[in-house]
């Protein structure tokens, strides 16, 4: 866990990443809130927090006395999501730094490009087309 965050978004968050990588199949049961209050050694009531996002997001939901379930659907609308707050946090902001900075919109294009098949997305090192070293 990230000290710097509540712990109920963290919780969340975790989830939807697990939905988004597939981890947690749609349809299936996600771990119950006395389920993540053990695993993390925090109140269940903050797990309750997280998992009630979740279920407001419309992302889960609850069937009383079973458990709760991933909707169906939740994985597209979980990354159309996260793509909208992709482009908002990160692509217009690039481009607006390289409009400062007289970068051409084929050049930023040429920047990405070589950046994302030249290394491992992290900067850390050449992979080939195909992402892989």
């Amino acid at each position: 866990m990230d000290d710097s965050r509540p712990i109920f978004l963290q919780i969340a968050e975790q989830v939807e990443n697990d939905i988004i990588a597939g981890l947690v199949a749609e349809v299936s049961q996600v771990p119950s809130t006395n389920e993540f209050a053990a695993f993390y050694r925090i109140n269940p009531a903050t797990a309750l927090k997280g998992v009630n996002l979740l279920v407001d997001a419309g992302v889960i939901y609850k069937k009383r006395g079973i458990g709760m379930f991933v909707v169906a659907g939740a994985r597209e609308r979980l990354m159309s999501r996260r793509r909208d707050e992709f482009l908002v946090e990160f692509v217009r902001p690039l481009i607006a730094e390289a409009s400062k900075l007289g970068i051409t919109p084929g050049q930023l294009s040429s920047m990405i490009e070589t950046s994302m098949f030249h290394t491992d997305g992290a900067g850390t090192g050449p992979v080939d087309r195909e992402g892989t070293k």
